[in-house]
């Protein structure tokens, strides 16, 4: 793990593989940790400079203070780790949070990509004051996040290899860190910035996605001029975890397409 200090001060960071090619940036769910892109960082190191990053308050670092926790501070934790690595421009690659992270440092940093891919992620999720709320009192009802990890893993259909990493990476996370990162997930509304993105953009979603349905990705495809959609078979929400050979076949037959590779 490569440490980077936030302007800020909070911890935050990178998992690393590659030392040249083009630079892909990879940012994970709430529920997930850099860890996440295990997968992607073997898969591609070899023709690309990986980086995937670890947000603040997601398990791998000192927890910052929580009320620094928003969309804003995660999209500037992702330019400050690119700063960093001296990524001057980058693919971004977004799961679920990370699809909308992505948004957001479009809105703060648009000339630092050369394409995005978003996976299993919404520009505006229905209900989600609700929503959030309701994942938020799960987690108090729980008492702690190894409890409130076991529950909702189990929901979500998941392998007994996934299910274990699943609940291991949620679990690493503290109550409070989780609340706020959660609250961050589910409640922007990124439909305006759609129209306003102008680079090679492949919208991926799981085929068997209950959390982020395939709706929400048409969505995001339909509002990005000259995006690509595609299903990721036999895939749930974490596509590049669920299907990992899948997904990165279809990420690199997208970054070959978009002369990024």
């Amino acid at each position: 793990m490569v440490q980077v200090t936030a302007v800020d001060g909070a911890a935050i960071g990178a998992r690393r593989a590659g030392e040249a090619g083009p630079a892909l940036v990879f940012v994970h769910g709430v529920g997930s940790t850099a860890a996440i892109w295990d997968r992607q960082l073997d898969a591609l190191g070899c023709d690309f400079r990986c980086a995937a990053i670890e947000l603040r308050g997601n398990g791998a670092l000192p927890d910052p203070d929580p009320k620094t926790i928003t969309r804003e501070t995660f999209a500037s934790d992702v330019v400050a780790v690119a700063d960093a690595l001296g990524f001057e421009r980058f693919t971004l690659v977004g799961c679920s949070l990370g699809g909308v992270i992505a948004f957001e440092v479009w809105k703060q940093a648009a000339s630092r990509f050369e394409a995005m891919t978003i996976v299993g992620s919404f520009a505006v999720y229905p209900n989600a004051r609700q929503y959030a709320e309701g994942i938020v009192q799960t987690v108090r009802a729980a008492g702690t996040m190894q409890a409130f990890a076991q529950q909702r893993a189990a929901k979500l259909g998941l392998p007994a290899q996934r299910l274990a990493e699943t609940i291991e990476q949620m679990a690493c996370k503290s109550v409070a860190c989780y609340e706020a990162s959660t609250q961050a997930t589910w409640t922007g509304d990124y439909r305006d910035v759609l129209k306003t993105i102008d680079v090679p953009t492949l919208v991926l979603c799981g085929e068997h996605d209950a959390v982020a349905p395939l709706a929400l990705s048409q969505e995001i495809a339909r509002g990005i001029a000259g995006s690509r959609l595609a299903i990721v078979p036999g895939a749930g929400h974490v596509a590049n975890a669920d299907a990992p050979e899948r997904f990165n076949a279809l990420l690199r037959e997208f970054l070959i397409d978009s002369r990024v590779a």
